[in-house]
């Protein structure tokens, strides 16, 4: 399973589950759409945290990375890449 798809699964089982997986776009903004809101958007950080060993903490975070599975998918690459700035 790719990062992208197991970022969706848990987008889905944990927001939006009257949807299948495959239903959910990578580009849908879920932030726009109500799909995650602000109290959603630190349970899905803290499990990004968990779930990559990334230290969130130590991150500049803003909406953005967590608009939509494609963005959350690139801060996770760039975070695992790069760490912290």
């Amino acid at each position: 399973m790719s990062r992208i798809d197991e970022i969706t699964r848990h987008v889905v089982a944990e927001f939006a589950p009257d949807i299948r997986a495959d239903e959910l776009d990578a580009d849908y903004d879920l932030l726009a759409n109500g799909v995650v809101d602000s109290l959603g958007l630190l349970r899905l950080i803290g499990w990004l945290g968990e779930r990559f060993d990334l230290p969130v903490e130590d991150f500049d975070l803003a909406p953005e990375q967590f608009r939509s599975v494609r963005a959350i998918d690139a801060f996770v690459e760039s975070a695992l890449v790069k760490g912290p700035a």
